[in-house]
Order: structure tokens, then sequence, then C-alpha cells
């Protein structure tokens, strides 16, 4: 995808957002939504860049990632709903969907461990297949995070974590939360900082993206935990003009 692409996709990931909030206020949507709005622009940029054969890990706000690899709205929709027409039988919900090479689940830095095992199941069988593992700034205070950057590190595997910094775990501002530099603690595993734009050039590796999620942690998030000020200042920022925003 050339940018504008990546643009207009990114702008259909967030009208499915917008209207998944809506309906999950009206009670059409069953259990809970963790949506992703501020955030697409760069999963659809970095996911573009796949293949289908190669893997993605996500998490509990993986809407986006999996709506960028599959482009399956309409499936994922019914998943939300409940219905037996969604991608898993209406049986995962929000934060447990698999389709292809897609795996996600709501346990924090859950599928880290996963993903390595597939990236070494790849390394073993000599293919030219990656893995993508997404984990927010939550997940740094998980320990299974960095048992899993020491292993793919040590077993040199074909794997990139990208790290998506909304600066916020649920209501907890990640300054608040997390010591000292990201950055080192991947590369205190002889990690190094993968580029965006090519994201085979370096494995294994990291991608730190600066973001910001629009909405609340869930769909029953009211937010008054910061300022409209402070929102209006990332909406300024925000790559895609702020678009459904304002």
């Amino acid at each position: 995808m050339n940018h504008d692409e990546i643009i207009e996709f990114a702008k259909r990931i967030r009208d499915f957002e917008l209207k998944v909030l809506q309906d999950f206020k009206k009670s059409i949507i069953r259990g809970t939504v963790h949506c992703c709005i501020g955030q697409e622009y760069d999963i659809v940029k970095i996911i573009s860049q796949l293949k289908e054969i190669d893997s993605i890990t996500s998490n509990h706000r993986g809407h986006g990632h999996f709506l960028a690899y599959t482009k399956n709205f309409e499936g994922l929709y019914n998943e939300l709903c409940g219905f037996k027409s969604g991608i898993n039988g209406g049986k995962g919900l929000s934060q447990h969907l698999h389709q292809g090479n897609f795996y996600c689940t709501g346990i924090q830095g859950g599928f880290t461990p996963v993903a390595c095992g597939i990236a070494l199941a790849e390394k073993m069988n000599s293919t030219k297949n990656i893995v993508v593992s997404f984990i927010g700034d939550g997940t740094l205070g998980q320990g299974v995070l960095y048992e899993s950057l020491n292993i793919a590190s040590l077993m040199q595997l074909p794997i990139c974590f990208v790290l998506e910094n909304n600066h916020y775990a649920m209501s907890t501002p990640t300054k608040k939360a997390v010591a000292g530099s990201i950055e080192k603690r991947f590369e205190s595993f002889g990690l190094q900082k993968g580029n965006i734009d090519d994201i085979r050039e370096i494995l294994p590796s990291y991608i730190i993206i600066d973001t910001y999620r629009f909405c609340g942690h869930s769909g029953n998030d009211n937010k008054c935990y910061r300022s409209k000020e402070e929102e209006l200042e990332w909406i300024k920022k925000d790559k895609l003009n702020g678009y459904g925003l304002i």
C-alpha cells in the first residue's frame, strides 16, 4: 500500500470502531470492546507489508490488527455481536479472535511466548515467514514479555515486537507505571530497533509506536482520568487529521 491507500484503509477501520462503540452503548455488541481509535495508521502501515503466510499475535485491543490483516469487516462485526456467522462462531467476541495466521487473547503478554514458538517453527523449517507480535505499554509490567524477548534474542528468531505506546494502561499513565527507558528494555536483550518501513529488514527486532487512543480503555470507560485539553493536543498529532473525532 502507498501512503494514500494506508490513510483510506485506516479511515475504514476508524469508521468501524466508531460504529462498534455506538452499537456497544445500544447493547447490540455482546461482552466488552477495546477499540483502537487513534492507533490505526501505523497498524495498517506495518501489516500491509506482511504476506498472508506470515503470522500476527495480538491482544485485547486487536480489532485494527485483525482488520488490517484479514479485511474481514463483516465477519468481525458478526463475531462482536455473538452471531454464529462471526469469524469464531460468536464465541470469541472482542478479545479472542482467530483467522488464518492471526491470533489474539485478552491476557496481557499472553501471546508473546506463543509468538516466539511460531517464529521458532518458521526458523526450524527454514521458511522466510516472520511473526509480528503486537503489545501495549501495559504489557511492560508482565514478566512473560521479558522471557520472550530473551528467547527471541538468544535463538535469533524471525520476530518483531511492536509496542503501541498509547500512554495509558487502562487509566494509569505510562509515566507513572514504567521506570527508565522503554527502548533499553528491549535493547538489554540484544534486540535491535526495527524499520517501520521495512519490517523484514532487521530481525529479531522491536518497534515502538508513539500513539494515542481517543476512546476509553473499554466500551464503558468515560475517560475521566484525562483532560479534554490533552485529547485536543493529540488530535493535532493524529495521522488521520482528526477524522471522525472533530
